[in-house]
């Protein structure tokens, strides 16, 4: 009886354990190996048509996602572009969304633009398909179709930033501005566009530091928590991330997010944008 009463004490004093700030930004491929869970969500696999052909989740549906950065980019992204991609996904706002990708930078990268596009509920398969077929789950080869009517969708234009969003942030240091890229393209050693270097006042933070090394999901919260702090962020201020495209910041824009940022933009033209322009300041180290 002592020794419970010893145990239910040091229990009732320990600290609670460390989660996610928002953990339903994930879902694990244990969770989608389970047909009765698995039901509850909308797979949208973003990989191509070949690896789709040979082995996919059920029920999932085959998204070309690459006409969706493109339209971005140029401008083309409306809302009725977006129904029209949505509305052949069979997608509706109600739907609990979960990404199945190769590459996390893609995956991440999907997900931004669909939040971008409006879709509320968004979620990634944490490690991707290699941690499904390492879940020895259910795997259907037979193409799943689902078109539905068209919805309307509500974008959130907030999420992104441009070159004049990032340009009077450097004079005015409202948002905390996060580089994604490597050593060497941060000190401008490597150069992916015209100029080498970065965006004066950012602070460099990998994206692969998110991740475990070996699985690709994302590292605890405790660990995340930790790297978050020793690169002195603020989750509860303003946060801009850039890399060169757009896709490793999309990671480290999720990583924030799944921890807790309230207000994360991703410069999506990034140094491709920023690193070619003449009159935009650039600073190396």
């Amino acid at each position: 009886m002592f020794v419970m009463l010893l145990a239910a004490a040091a229990t009732a004093g320990a600290d609670p354990p460390d989660n996610y700030a928002k953990p339903d930004l994930l879902v694990s491929a244990d969770t989608l190996a389970k047909p009765e869970e698995r039901k509850k969500f909308t797979p949208v696999d973003m990989r191509g048509e070949v690896a789709y052909r040979d082995g996919h989740i059920p029920k999932s549906v085959n998204a070309k996602t690459g006409l969706w950065s493109r339209a971005v980019n140029e401008g083309k992204a409306t809302p009725e572009f977006w129904t029209k991609e949505f509305c052949a996904l069979g997608l509706h706002p109600g739907m609990k969304v979960v990404l199945v990708y190769e590459d996390v930078k893609e995956g991440c990268r999907v997900w931004w633009l669909m939040k971008l596009a409006g879709v509320p509920d968004v979620r990634l398969l944490d490690g991707g398909w290699k941690a499904y077929v390492a879940a020895k789950a259910e795997v259907d080869k037979e193409e799943f179709t689902n078109p539905g009517p068209p919805m309307e969708w509500k974008a959130d234009p907030d999420r992104l930033a441009t070159k004049d969003t990032v340009l009077s942030n450097v004079k005015d240091k409202v948002a905390q501005v996060v580089d994604a890229r490597s050593e060497k393209e941060f000190s401008g050693e490597t150069a992916m566009s015209k100029r080498g270097g970065h965006v004066p006042g950012a602070e460099r933070l990998e994206w692969s530091d998110f991740l475990d090394e070996k699985t690709k999901t994302f590292k605890p919260a405790g660990e995340l928590k930790k790297l978050i702090a020793l690169h002195k962020l603020d989750l509860d201020k303003p946060c801009v991330t850039y890399c060169q495209s757009g896709g490793r910041s999309a990671v480290v824009a999720f990583g924030l997010e799944l921890m807790g940022a309230k207000a994360v933009k991703n410069y999506y033209k990034s140094w491709s944008e920023w690193g070619n322009d003449p009159d935009v300041p650039v600073e190396k180290k």
